[in-house]
């Protein structure tokens, strides 16, 4: 675990003391972050299960994942998958510390984040895979398939609220605006907050 509190590491200054700006998420991060979010929240609770709509844009979150995974293979590194592993072990320490009143800020995601993150695209997956399998000749009308798609968004929407109430949480713990560093890219980073 490397700490980061010299102004001279690898952070922006911003022109006032109170605040270290760091880019951090790269514009097809945010672009897919924020399609993503948008398709879920369409596909899911507007559009009709049955409709082209459904499948179209089931489709279309399928390209979203696979693009991201690919990115973290070969995107800059706080887009790197290796630069939020999902450790569970972390996410622990990570939990006892916050609650410790550490103020320790991470560039990407801290450990809980990263598990979230995972959480997401694997549930994600689930529900996509579920998906084209219901649209097959072997899978259709396979109770049990249907079963897991619905569960899994029912998960999905379950995790995408604890990823909001962590955001919020997590911003107010640290100082740090995270949605905004999802629309622009940069983290505000108060000057005397630790990074890791």
């Amino acid at each position: 675990m490397t700490r980061h509190s010299d102004p001279a590491s690898p952070k922006a200054a911003c022109g006032r003391d109170s605040v270290r700006i760091v880019p951090v998420w790269d514009p097809l991060v945010r672009a897919v972050h924020w399609l993503l979010a948008a398709t879920i929240l369409v596909n899911g609770l507007l559009s009709d299960p049955e409709s082209d709509l459904h499948e179209t844009l089931g489709y279309v979150a399928l390209g979203l994942l696979v693009l991201r995974l690919g990115w973290g293979l070969i995107g800059p590194r706080p887009a790197r998958l290796a630069s939020f592993p999902p450790y569970p072990l972390r996410a622990l320490h990570h939990l006892r510390a916050v609650l410790t009143g550490d103020r320790t800020v991470h560039l990407t995601h801290n450990p809980l984040g990263a598990l979230m993150v995972w959480n997401i695209w694997g549930s994600l997956g689930i529900i996509i895979a579920t998906g084209i399998m219901m649209g097959t000749r072997r899978f259709f009308g396979v109770d049990w398939v249907e079963e897991v798609h619905e569960a899994m968004f029912d998960w999905l929407l379950l995790s995408v609220v604890l990823h909001v109430g962590g955001v919020i949480f997590d911003s107010r713990r640290s100082g740090v605006p995270l949605v905004r560093a999802m629309i622009d890219g940069r983290k505000r980073i108060p000057a005397d907050a630790p990074i890791e």
